[in-house]
């Protein structure tokens, strides 16, 4: 594998966990939001 190829994974692979991260922060927020508006009632 050339070093431009190991460069390109790992690219990807930062892109994908910053997704999933920011995906899974996103989602939580939203659950947790949902669960205060549902007490306040």
């Amino acid at each position: 594998m050339s070093e431009t190829a190991i460069i390109s994974v790992f690219f990807w692979l930062a892109f994908v966990l910053l997704f999933l991260v920011t995906a899974g922060v996103i989602y939580l927020t939203f659950l947790e939001w949902q669960d205060r508006r549902r007490n306040k009632t």
